[in-house]
């Protein structure tokens, strides 16, 4: 695609981010009682918010216009905040993570795709430099400490080479061969052709000056079409025609007046016979004050102002507009003056008053005054987590320290699309028969994204979005609990700390110990920000089980202090904890929740998730499939495995002899049905445990409430009836 259709792209966003922002000021500031309208209502704008999301993400990495790149990103951020918004609304009016929209889906005519969260590239594009530097410097702690092996350098025997150049240079002796062959096949194909050729058509140049002249005759009929038009109302021969256009315009705008006068005036009689006071409106669900409307309103008054209007194909070359950068620097330049001239003149002031007064050595000691008093009212208690107990060391030295420790580890490269699963298309079915779907694959990426990748990889997202500092997720062993943590890393470029109770385990012992491994934990994932601090099995580490003997060894100990480690971390600072669990049951529920106050629990895969796993991972791994596998079967017949099942039977199946047999012996379905005998599947009574678990949790009771007919969904924000939904 062009400059131009990028352009384009933009252009349709920002009108529809401008429909989108006055649909916002009609509706989202009227109070409403009517639960499902509005759930339809945040549901539509947070779908509309995330069409705009995309063209805008597309258009901010396409383009390469340095200054219109900046006003889109600064929408685009807006937009980000935004949509976490409206998603935070929709939780709180539902007591639920997972939402199910088929039937808007299919009254706006979209597919369920309009759901999937993009990421913006611009999270690793921006900072690739410094990424790379970061690696390198990983690897070589890694290498210098022992804990990484290089991988050595294949080299060629003498026998390899000398066959390597061979075909090489028979490949291209039988490229010349056969264009010397085509070259002598064309001089014989021309000498046998003794017969004059007779052409058939006119020649180039004749064609050419047709060509001309119907263009030409057709562009001076124009031009000259116009110079009568002209002609003719200068001597006023069709003002007429003119008056009658312009008399049968104010004819429909009065009629048009008339009309909306007649509705409002039974609306003006009715009060007026009453004689009474309108009536207050009840109390009902009002979107809570944003922190995003005024970066996105800005945003779109800019590109209104600036770049709306401007002429399409003013810079051929993309470069910059000098005009803008004057006029943003004279800005700058006057705020600048204007700081400085007022200094000036508060100056004269205060001397103006000292020679008045005569009371210059009274007010200088009543300054000093004040400023002891400020002194002493402005001392704090310092939060054991926040004093720095390594003033004197490096962040380069205190990181390689946590390396060489294993506490921070490198990150695999997965992106979030590799999480693959299907949209749930039975959820909003089962819930209009009292029945609480399990979360599919898509909705669990969609949270991922929402809650991990976005607010790491945007500053701005983070500072003022609703904050999330620490994420749960829970699910039976296979599920990809590990390749979702790993993903927000690779999306975000953040660091990875490894902060399981099994590789804490005998480090930093005592409780010195580990207050100053959490310092630098803190120091270190502050500094270098984005970071994601990783607790595997985090349900020991909330135990109620006993505990081990040694203090060093005991998982338990890090339970106090994560909520101080927790309430440390401000809205600026981009670190995120994320806990893995396949038996969050183990552990006490009080603590546990308190800690992790948003929980992912994640699903084995249905049916249609199974489908779309079995083909992506045999693809992945090298396999053809052909009629003589029955994919469908094989989803069918795996239900109650997960994708780490899956992954382990086609490795299984596809080694590298059978990869070699493909061609003459393809795949067939027995194969694969054998291998996963052998694994042990996840039965119905574990999900149902998984889900009796969540049950507990404050947003699962909530749930159960509202759906219990105490009160509805939602019912803290709204005064909606009392009933079954």
């Amino acid at each position: 695609m062009s400059q131009a259709a990028y352009n384009k792209m933009w252009e349709d966003a920002q009108k529809d981010l401008d429909i989108q922002l006055q649909k916002e000021r009609e509706e989202f500031l009227q109070p409403e009682n009517d639960h499902e309208k509005v759930f339809k209502m945040l549901t539509t704008s947070y779908i509309k918010y995330m069409q705009i999301f995309r063209s805008l993400e597309m258009a901010h990495d396409q383009l390469m216009h340095q200054q219109k790149r900046a006003v889109i990103r600064q929408v685009l951020d807006g937009v980000m905040g935004r949509i976490l918004e409206i998603k935070k609304e929709m939780v709180e009016l539902e007591n639920s993570e997972f939402h199910y929209v088929d039937n808007i889906l299919v009254d706006l005519k979209l597919l369920p795709e309009v759901l999937e969260v993009p990421i913006p590239r611009y999270f690793i594009k921006e900072r690739m430099e410094v990424l790379q530097q970061r690696e390198k410097m990983l690897d070589q702690i890694l290498l210098n400490a022992g804990l990484q092996i290089q991988e050595p350098v294949k080299t060629m025997t003498t026998e390899e080479a000398a066959r390597l150049i061979q075909v090489a240079e028979r490949a291209r002796q039988g490229r010349c061969r056969a264009a010397l062959m085509k070259k002598l096949y064309l001089e014989d194909k021309r000498q046998n052709q003794t017969e004059p050729q007779v052409e058939t058509g006119p020649s180039p140049d004749d064609a050419a000056t047709c060509i001309q002249k119907v263009w030409r005759g057709y562009n001076q009929r124009q031009k000259t079409q116009k110079m009568r038009e002209e002609e003719m109302i200068f001597l006023g021969m069709i003002l007429a025609e003119l008056a009658e256009k312009k008399m049968m315009e104010l004819q429909k705008k009065a009629q048009k007046g008339k009309n909306e006068a007649r509705k409002e005036k039974p609306k003006e009689k009715a009060s007026q016979k009453t004689g009474s006071k309108p009536p207050v409106e009840e109390e009902g669900w009002k979107m809570a004050p944003s922190n995003f409307l005024s970066i996105m309103e800005e945003g779109n008054r800019q590109y209104k102002v600036f770049w709306q209007n401007r002429e399409k194909g003013w810079d051929f070359h993309q470069d910059h507009d000098p005009e803008l950068i004057k006029a943003e620097k004279r800005e700058e330049v006057e705020e600048e003056i204007r700081v400085q001239v007022d200094e000036l003149m508060q100056q004269k002031l205060m001397n103006l008053k000292l020679i008045v007064d005569g009371e210059k050595s009274h007010k200088q000691k009543k300054g000093k005054k004040s400023e002891k008093e400020k002194k002493t009212t402005t001392k704090k208690k310092i939060n054991e987590m926040e004093e720095d107990l390594t003033p004197d060391r490096t962040i380069d030295s205190l990181y390689e320290e946590l390396v060489e420790n294993g506490l921070v580890i490198k990150a695999q490269t997965v992106n979030l699309s590799d999480y693959v699963g299907e949209y749930s298309y039975l959820g909003s079915t089962l819930r209009q028969i009292d029945i609480e779907p399990m979360p599919s694959l898509a909705d669990v990426r969609q949270l991922i994204a929402l809650y991990g990748i976005l607010p790491l990889g945007s500053q701005i997202v983070h500072e003022k979005a609703p904050l999330v500092k620490a994420l749960l997720l829970a699910g039976p062993a296979g599920v990809g609990k590990k390749m979702l943590v790993h993903a927000i890393c690779t999306e975000t470029g953040a660091n990875l700390f490894n902060l399981s109770a099994s590789n804490i385990a005998g480090k930093y012992p005592g409780k010195t110990g580990l207050q100053m491994m959490l310092h630098m934990v803190l120091k270190v994932a502050r500094q270098l920000q984005p970071s994601v601090l990783w607790i595997g099995e985090t349900e020991k580490v909330f135990s109620k089980g006993a505990r081990m003997a040694e203090e060093e060894a005991n998982p338990g100990r890090l339970a106090k202090i994560l909520p101080k480690f927790l309430k440390v971390l401000k809205a600026q600072d981009r670190v995120l904890l994320v806990g893995t669990t396949d038996r969050p049951f183990d552990a006490n529920l009080k603590p546990f929740c308190d800690t992790y106050k948003k929980i992912i629990l994640i699903p084995r895969p249905d049916y249609s998730s199974r489908f779309v796993l079995w083909k992506h991972i045999i693809l992945q791994n090298g396999g053809t499939i052909t009629n003589l596998l029955d994919i469908s079967s094989l989803a069918k017949v795996s239900d109650g495995f997960t994708q780490g099942h899956i992954v382990q039977v086609v490795q299984a199946v596809l080694s590298e002899l059978r990869l070699l047999q493909m061609t003459r012996k393809p795949l067939r379905t027995e194969e694969f049905v054998t291998s996963l005998a052998t694994q042990d599947p996840v039965y119905k009574e574990e999900e149902e445990t998984f889900k009796a678990w969540y049950d507990k949790t404050p947003l699962g009771k909530a749930r159960i409430r509202a759906l219990a007919g105490g009160k509805k969904p939602g019912e803290g924000k709204t005064s909606a009836k009392k009933g079954k939904k």
